[in-house]
């Protein structure tokens, strides 16, 4: 199987969605740096959209990323408050700048949803650049979720050949490392991802990952007003921060989480900061605001909640601590993503909220104590209780279920690691690999209405127009 970095599941971008947004986005970018190589300039560009990326494109802002990525702009350091800005001039001109040469372009006219083409992927986008009305370059990609791309023709396994130390494919490999070598699972993560990046690369990109996770969560309790992209939703995060915090104020992140875990311990205080946590990162992605992927944007509040629960409540809140929580969460989410999948559009909500919410068990379990089995099996409690959980986004917005679905994740994720805490992994019943290949069975098995399209669920019983392209 393909070789994964857990900053392969740990991506910074901008929201709302990793596979209708950020993917969309990364694979304009390759294809603007392909037309760079051209002898001939390209004097027209279209962009297609097939299957859930047409049917719910314009709610998770695909049309605007392929846009901002033809332009070159990068999803890690644009500044978010110039987008607006920047696709108004590209409306109002009907031009987009390809490596600063314009090039006419009408979005209402050159990006084109397919709504009833059905292709063997539910994610795919096809770009054409023209010469004098004949086709200079033309490809086809796929998203996969979580950023991840691959092009039409392309060998993924062939562009990933580097040699680990320990390959992982399935959690028993994990673990026969694990005892052959009397580690954690950290400690064995941590070994293979010195291959992927020089150790202060690993370092200095773990600080960055937390602290893009911490700054999204302070942006989103301090902003208030109404979501964009026409249901009218309120921002709930600043309101229940301001009440759990009973009139204290702060100037700064550090005083904010200072405040924080100087308030009570009990059950509801804590569980509503939990849902606080979620709720601000969720609500600042549904606004194209600055998150990470963990392993998708639409599931970006989980890992912050809990990573937070852990920081605030349980007295973990050192810098080795914040490492071996990302280091085990990234491997859960790795091998989500080799033995079923983390795409909405392929297997459902649970391929989404099910993995974010395996993945904070996991990783929350170690921190916690937990024996590298028992960390397996928070994991798989965690997706166990996910299994079937459709995707159904009213008027195909990351906002209603998706928002509260991440503090419903995380949770259920603080649950899943103290009930493997309190259990002998000899006694459980399933393990990890069966959970894993039942969610991908389960995948299969889903009618497409409810794997992002929004003809299912909520959003078929809640119907909504909003705003084309």
């Amino acid at each position: 199987m393909e070789r994964l970095s857990i900053f392969d599941i740990y991506k910074i971008g901008v929201g709302p969605s990793s596979s209708h947004t950020l993917g969309p986005w990364n694979a304009a970018l390759q294809f603007a740096t392909a037309l760079w190589g051209l002898e001939l300039q390209p004097d027209h560009v279209e962009v297609h959209l097939y299957g859930s990326l047409s049917k719910t494109g314009v709610g998770h802002a695909t049309d605007l990323a392929v846009q901002l990525g033809l332009e070159g702009c990068d999803p890690v350091t644009v500044d978010t408050a110039e987008i607006p800005i920047r696709i108004e001039r590209i409306r109002a001109h009907e031009q987009i700048v390809i490596h600063n040469y314009p090039i006419p372009f009408t979005p209402s006219r050159d990006i084109v949803f397919h709504n009833h083409a059905r292709l063997e992927h539910p994610n795919t986008l096809t770009f054409k650049a023209f010469s004098d009305h004949e086709v200079l370059l033309e490809q086809t990609y796929y998203s996969l979720g979580g950023g991840f791309i691959e092009r039409e023709g392309e060998n993924v396994q062939e562009l990933q050949q580097i040699q680990l130390p320990f390959p992982i494919d399935k959690g028993a490999d994990l673990l026969r490392h694990i005892d052959q070598q009397d580690a954690s699972v950290s400690e064995i993560v941590w070994a293979n991802e010195l291959r992927f990046h020089e150790y202060s690369e690993v370092k200095e990109q773990i600080d960055s990952i937390f602290r893009t996770m911490l700054e999204c969560v302070f942006r989103g309790i301090n902003t208030s007003g109404i979501l964009p992209g026409g249901l009218n939703v309120k921002r709930r995060a600043a309101k229940l921060n301001k009440e759990l915090l009973d009139g204290q104020t702060f100037d700064s992140l550090e005083e904010w989480l200072a405040l924080v875990s100087g308030t009570s311990r009990d059950f509801t205080n804590v569980n509503k900061w939990v849902s606080c946590f979620a709720l601000a990162v969720n609500e600042e992605n549904a606004a194209l605001g600055r998150v990470v992927t963990s392993p998708t944007n639409g599931a970006a509040g989980v890992i912050p909640a809990v990573m937070l629960y852990m920081y605030c409540f349980c007295d973990h809140n050192s810098i080795d601590d914040i490492e071996r929580f990302l280091l085990t969460s990234g491997e859960i989410g790795c091998l989500f993503k080799k033995g079923a999948t983390i795409s909405a559009a392929v297997g459902g909500c649970q391929a989404e909220i099910g993995v974010s919410s395996a993945m904070a068990a996991g990783g929350l379990t170690e921190i916690l104590g937990g024996s590298p089995r028992q960390v397996l099996a928070a994991a798989e409690i965690a997706m166990e209780h996910h299994l079937g959980l459709t995707c159904d986004p009213i008027g195909g917005l990351v906002q209603v279920p998706c928002i509260e679905r991440n503090a419903m994740g995380a949770m259920k994720a603080i649950t899943a690691a103290h009930l493997a805490l309190a259990t002998d992994p000899d006694d459980c019943l399933v393990n990890f690999d069966v959970v894993v290949k039942t969610m991908w069975d389960t995948a299969q098995d889903m009618n497409h209405k409810y794997k992002e399209t929004s003809e299912g669920g909520l959003a078929f019983n809640l119907p909504v127009v909003l705003p084309s392209c």
